[in-house]
């Protein structure tokens, strides 16, 4: 029904238009009594055989919302309805900051793909904490970034400012150095100011009487050279693991018409690559580090791959966005018919 009657009507519309009707729509239709449960039974595939621990947490199934769909906390509880089994919020900078401007968030139709160039668009951190106090049982990891004003010699404040207010109301971390929307925010991913900023954050981890997970989300642009590097920063800081991988910058072999658009690329091209970023990282590793793989997952099959490269579990965002949320049910279906 979604693909063949919604999504059509949505795509006639701007996407960031259509983003914020579809939040309102589903927060209205899961007001109405019985309709959150409705969705539950027609998404969510309930089985222990689904449960995963990963960097000590239980997760009730292996397939997650990638962070940058509900990046103020607005709608993590009637997500979760839709038979995700954690939401990742985000990401959140410590002052509220409108993002770039817009146009800035591009359908691909032909390449089953989007472009974004939003800029870490968010009310701030403390906005969203206000919200996650309302929580009622999702695992909510919290994607953490800096201001676009910051310079990059000031970037660890950021995201130390967003640990703290954080700390409390979320599950676990992500560390956003990779998106290419923000200037000069990849230079964060060389190995010295990326170490030294990892390392700040688990100082501050470990005063806390139970530490928290920290992750890092990586670009699928990085060499081998540098995802070796990653792999040695991880084991030297001992964060939690990665997240294999943000947007691609790459534009080959693209068919669309406004594939020129700056920005992020993210979708179906990015299945091969995000796939490759993940067994080379479990394969260098010797699997010394969960990896959540995310990144053109537009069917069963995609998730099954990046599962079997390596990952420990799944994230969707454009998938999500294609397919509708029967992918959800339909990846778990596979992973139970699989065991």
């Amino acid at each position: 029904m979604y693909k063949l009657l919604i999504r059509p009507i949505l795509f006639c519309f701007d996407p960031e238009q259509v983003h914020h009707f579809t939040f309102s729509l589903i927060r209205v239709l899961n007001k109405i009594p019985g309709f959150g449960l409705l969705f539950q039974s027609i998404y969510e595939v309930k089985n222990p055989k689904l449960e995963r621990e990963v960097f000590g947490l239980k997760f009730k199934n292996p397939v997650g919302l990638a962070a940058g769909f509900d990046k103020d906390a607005k709608l993590y509880q009637e997500l979760s309805n839709f038979g995700f089994g954690f939401i990742e919020i985000g990401t959140l900078t410590p002052k509220p900051q409108e993002g770039n401007p817009k146009k800035r968030l591009f359908r691909l139709k032909e390449d089953s793909a989007i472009i974004n160039r939003m800029g870490f668009n968010n009310g701030g951190v403390l906005e969203a904490v206000e919200r996650l106090k309302k929580n009622n049982g999702v695992l909510i990891g919290g994607n953490i970034g800096k201001n676009k004003n910051t310079p990059n010699e000031e970037a660890t404040s950021d995201y130390e400012i967003c640990f703290e207010a954080l700390f409390p109301h979320v599950d676990y971390f992500v560390v956003n150095v990779s998106s290419p929307n923000t200037p000069n925010l990849r230079a964060l991913q060389e190995k010295e100011p990326l170490t030294q900023l990892l390392q700040t954050l688990q100082n501050l981890n470990s005063q806390k009487p139970k530490q928290k997970p920290i992750l890092l989300k990586i670009a699928p642009d990085l060499t081998n050279e540098q995802l070796l590097d990653i792999i040695d920063i991880v084991n030297e800081t001992k964060i939690a693991g990665v997240i294999a991988t943000n947007t691609t910058l790459s534009r080959e072999g693209l068919q669309s018409e406004n594939k020129s658009e700056m920005g992020g690329l993210s979708g179906k091209p990015l299945t091969n690559r995000s796939t490759e970023v993940i067994r080379f990282l479990s394969e260098k590793s010797n699997k010394s580090f969960p990896i959540i793989g995310v990144g053109g997952i537009h069917s069963a099959d995609d998730a099954i791959e990046k599962l079997n490269a390596g990952a420990s579990l799944v994230q969707l965002y454009t998938g999500f966005i294609y397919e509708g949320p029967k992918l959800i049910k339909e990846i778990n279906e596979r992973i139970l018919s699989n065991n």
